[in-house]
């Protein structure tokens, strides 16, 4: 069994600033631990837009505080996101998430993260080896 505490991970290894600084992803599980998903906790910072768009992983994204949405890139479609939404990124769809107030949101991510993973220039993580 893994137990793991959110005090336990903050400023460690696990607690992923991005350079851009929108965002910090504390990674509950990652690849090493053999689970076939990575568990994270992500605050988005309030007032930051950032691009999305994962190549080569799927990812289900759930709002438990906050307020912001979700803009697609083709089609222009915006999903309102607050405290009990969810969504999952099951087409590797390109979008931008905007947070009006700071965001925290528990992502699950397929393939798993190995951990210290930030966006490239056009939104994705790198492809894993296997």
């Amino acid at each position: 069994m893994i137990v793991r505490k959110l005090e336990e991970i903050i400023a460690t290894e696990q607690d992923v600033l991005a350079p851009n600084g929108n965002w910090c992803s504390r990674r509950f599980l990652t690849k090493k631990d053999g689970m076939g998903f990575s568990l994270h906790d992500t605050l988005i910072f309030a007032g930051t837009r950032t691009l999305i768009h994962y190549k080569h992983h799927v990812e289900a994204v759930y709002c438990i505080a906050g307020k912001g949405q979700v803009e697609l890139v083709d089609g222009g479609r915006v999903i309102p996101l607050n405290p009990g939404t969810m969504y999952a990124l099951n087409e590797h769809e390109n979008h931008y998430l905007v947070a009006e107030t700071e965001l925290r949101i528990i992502c699950v991510f397929n393939p798993p993260l190995s951990g210290g993973e930030v966006h490239r220039d056009d939104g994705s993580y790198a492809e894993l080896e296997r």
